[in-house]
Parts: C-alpha cells; structure tokens; sequence
C-alpha cells in the first residue's frame, strides 16, 4: 500500500486510541477515583485563559452559556453519558476504519465543542483540542484509507448502488 494509506491510519489509529482511553478513563475513574461529571468543568473550568491574563479573571465570552448548561442537573446526566459513549465510540470506529467519515465529523464537534468551552490560550490560540480537531477534520476530508473496514465493505455491491453510503465509507 502507499505512504499515504499508512499515514491516514497512523493518524486514524492515534487519534482513535485517544478518544478511547479518554472515554474509558471517564468509565473506568482510572485517574480520578470518582465518577466521572461534566458539572465541574462546565461550572470552573469554562473561564477560559488568554496569554497574560489573569487566572482568576473570565476571560470565555461563552462562559455563561456553559455555566446555565450546569444548572440544569437532568442534561448534565446527558451529557455526561454522551461525552463517555460518544469519545469510545468515535475512537473504536477510528481504529477499525469503520464509518470513518461520520467519527470524524463527531469526533470534530467534540473537539470544537471543547475548544469553545475550554477556551484555554494560555499558550496561544493551538491548544490540544484544536489540533485533536484538526487531525479528525483531516480524516473526514481524506476518508479511511486502504487500512479499513470501510474499504472492504464500500466493495460490496450493496453499498456501491448508495451513493450516500457509499461516500461515508470513505
């Protein structure tokens, strides 16, 4: 196979073996001992840091937003259901290769998501969850590669006569 294919599943590889050891971290409280809740970091960890600016100050225009989001303890039981599920998920389907496109879009909308609510440029505007983002948009763009479930099951006829289907494979 080519230098390519072998790049795109480096990257898929990586990333997907990030996602999951995050999401199995929050399942498993390897780290913390505690179950896992987005309630603290929605309500202290959304200030956001700017370069220079004082770690106490808010510095996130959307803070509030994420800070009202708290409040509401039922979507917090959501969110931190989806957050566990949604970071395994998306990685599983990276390393397999498996509907690629469509983890990649999910695993960009995370990144976002975070990127957004973290809003942490303490150290400049790339921070981890960018370029997390960046690799995953990179994936949804090139597709799967030759090393994925993806390409062998877009060589079933089935799935050559949906376009749509057909796309999302990679």
């Amino acid at each position: 196979m080519e230098t390519k294919d072998r790049g795109i599943f480096i990257l898929r590889a990586g990333l997907g073996l990030g996602f999951v050891f995050a999401g199995l971290d929050k399942f498993f409280m390897w780290a913390s001992g505690t179950p896992f809740t987005s309630l603290s970091y929605l309500k202290f960890g959304t200030t956001g840091v700017w370069l220079g600016s004082d770690p106490k100050a808010v510095v996130n225009p959307t803070h509030d937003f994420w800070v009202g989001l708290a409040a509401n303890t039922s979507l917090i039981s959501v969110f931190d259901t989806l957050v566990v599920f949604g970071e395994i998920a998306i990685g599983v389907a990276l390393i397999l290769g498996l509907a690629t496109r469509f983890a990649a879009v999910m695993g960009t909308l995370l990144m976002t998501l975070l990127f957004v609510s973290n809003w942490s440029f303490a150290n400049g505007p790339f921070n981890e969850q960018f370029m997390y983002g960046l690799i995953a948009v990179t994936i949804a763009y090139v597709g799967a590669g030759a090393y994925a479930l993806d390409t062998v099951l877009a060589k079933n006829a089935v799935f050559q006569k949906i376009p749509v289907v057909k796309y999302a494979l990679g």
